[in-house]
C-alpha cells in the first residue's frame, strides 16, 4: 500500500501547481503594477475549468483507460510550463492569463481521472489516510509553485522557476506507469467491456443524484469556505498596503501558512483513523474557525502602517486560520469520497467530480467578490459578512443524513 500512497501523492503534489502560482504568485506581482482588490479578485475568473470538470467526467468515466487521461493531462501541463518560461519577466498579463487558463484545464482533468483512482482503489478504512495525503501533498504543490516562486523570483528569475515546474510534470508523467495504475487501468478495461455501463447522460444524473446524501453534500461543500476564502483572499492584500514586503508575505503566507496547514491536515487525517464521529468532528473545528475570523477582524479594524507588532498578530491568525482550514478540508475531502463510494463504480469519476466542481465553486465565486466587497463596503462591514457566512456550515451540520455519519 505504501507504493500506492507515494504515486498518488507525488500526482496530487504536481497537480497543486497552477493552484500555488494563482492565488500565491500571481496576486502579489499584480498588486505591485497598481492593479486594484476588485481587478485582482475577478482573475479568479481562470479557475473556470474546475467549475466545469464535471461536464468531462463523464468521458473518463467512460473513455480510454485513467492511465492515458493521466499521461494526457500532466504531460500537457509540462508543455505549458516549458511555454511560461519563454515569457519574459516583464511580460503583460494576458499571455500569462492563457497560459494559466489552459493549466487549470489540464490540472482539473488530472483531477477528475486521479480521483477516480483514489475512490477505486482506497478502502473505506485508507479513505482518512488517503484524504490526508491527498490534501498535504496538493497544498505542499502549490506552496512550492506559489509560495517558494515568489520568495525565490528575485534570486532565481522567471524562466528557471517554471523550468524547475516543467522538470517536476515530466517525472510525475513517468510516476504514471506504477503498478496501482496499471492494476486499476486492467479494472477499467473490464468495466469498458460491460455493455450496461454505457448509458445516456440523463441516466447518469439521475444515477448520480439519487446517491444517498448526495443533495447534503452539494450543499455543504458549496458553503464551507465561503466567509474563510474571503479572509484568506483578502488580508495578505490588505496587508501589503500597509507597507508590508512581497518577500515577507511569500514566507508568511505563502509558505509557514501552508505548511501549518498541511500539519493541519496531517492531523484532521490522524483523527479520522481513530474513527472519529465527522460531523461532530467538523461542528468543532468550524466553530474555532469562527472564533478566528473574529480576532482577525478585530485586529483588521486596528490597522495601520507603523503598527508592526498589529501586523505580526495579523499575520500570526493568518497562520492559525490556515491550521484550521487543513483540518476541515481533509474532513470535509472524506466526506466526499464516503459520499461517492455509495455511488456505483461505472459512476463514480462523475459523482465525485460533481461534489468537487461545487466545492471549487463555492470557493472560487466568493473569493472573486471578496476584493468588490472590500472596497466598495470596507474592512469592518465586508469581514463581518465574512463571519457570518462562516457560521452557516455549522447549521448546515444539524441536518447530517445518517449514511453519512
Amino acid at each position: 500500500m505504501t507504493s500506492t500512497y507515494i504515486t498518488l501523492g507525488i500526482l496530487y503534489l504536481v497537480q497543486g501547481f497552477p493552484y500555488g502560482i494563482q492565488s500565491g504568485l500571481l496576486p502579489v506581482l499584480l498588486r505591485t503594477q497598481g492593479l486594484s482588490l476588485s481587478q485582482i479578485g475577478l482573475t479568479r475568473v481562470l479557475y473556470l475549468p474546475w467549475l466545469l470538470k464535471v461536464l468531462w467526467s463523464p468521458l473518463v468515466d467512460g473513455h480510454l483507460s485513467r492511465r492515458v487521461w493521466l499521461r494526457l493531462s500532466t504531460g500537457g501541463l509540462c508543455i505549458c510550463c516549458l511555454l511560461c518560461s519563454l515569457l519574459p519577466s516583464g511580460a503583460t498579463f494576458t499571455p500569462l492569463a492563457w497560459l494559466l487558463l489552459l493549466m487549470h484545464v489540464f490540472s482539473s482533468l488530472q483531477d477528475v481521472a486521479l480521483d477516480a483512482v483514489s475512490v477505486a482503489v482506497l478502502t473505506r478504512e485508507q479513505v482518512g489516510v488517503g484524504n490526508s495525503l491527498q490534501v498535504v501533498a496538493y497544498k505542499l504543490g502549490s506552496v512550492l509553485a506559489g509560495g517558494g516562486s515568489l520568495t525565490l523570483l528575485e534570486a532565481l528569475g522567471w524562466r528557471p522557476i517554471f523550468l524547475l515546474l516543467a522538470a517536476a510534470y515530466f517525472l510525475a508523467v513517468l510516476c504514471v506507469g506504477a503498478r496501482v495504475l496499471q492494476s486499476e487501468e486492467s479494472a477499467k478495461r473490464e468495466e469498458l467491456k460491460d455493455p450496461y455501463s454505457k448509458v445516456g447522460l440523463r441516466e447518469v444524473i439521475r444515477k448520480v443524484l439519487w446517491v444517498p446524501g448526495t443533495m447534503w453534500t452539494c450543499g455543504y461543500v458549496l458553503m464551507y469556505k465561503l466567509g474563510e476564502q474571503g479572509s484568506l483572499s483578502m488580508v495578505p492584500l490588505l496587508l501589503l498596503d500597509q507597507g508590508v514586503s512581497a518577500a515577507e508575505l511569500g514566507v508568511f503566507s505563502g509558505i509557514i501558512s501552508v505548511v501549518l496547514s498541511i500539519a493541519g491536515s496531517v492531523f484532521g487525517g490522524a483523527l479520522l483513523t481513530k474513527d472519529r464521529y465527522l460531523p461532530s468532528l467538523l461542528r468543532t473545528t468550524l466553530c474555532l474557525r469562527s472564533l478566528c475570523l473574529v480576532l482577525q477582524t478585530m485586529l483588521l479594524r486596528a490597522l495601520r502602517p507603523d503598527a508592526r507588532l498589529l501586523h505580526v498578530c495579523i499575520l500570526l491568525s493568518l497562520v492559525l486560520q490556515h491550521f484550521l482550514a487543513g483540518i476541515i478540508t481533509t474532513v470535509t475531502f472524506s466526506l466526499m469520497m464516503h459520499c461517492t463510494q455509495q455511488a456505483d463504480k461505472s459512476i463514480q469519476a462523475t459523482h465525485y467530480s460533481l461534489l468537487s466542481s461545487l466545492e471549487v465553486l463555492g470557493k472560487v465565486c466568493f473569493s472573486a467578490i471578496s476584493g468588490l466587497l472590500v472596497d466598495y463596503l470596507g474592512v469592518s462591514v465586508s469581514f463581518s459578512l465574512f463571519i457570518v457566512f462562516s457560521c452557516l456550515p455549522v447549521l448546515h451540520l444539524q441536518s447530517t443524513p445518517p449514511t453519512l455519519k
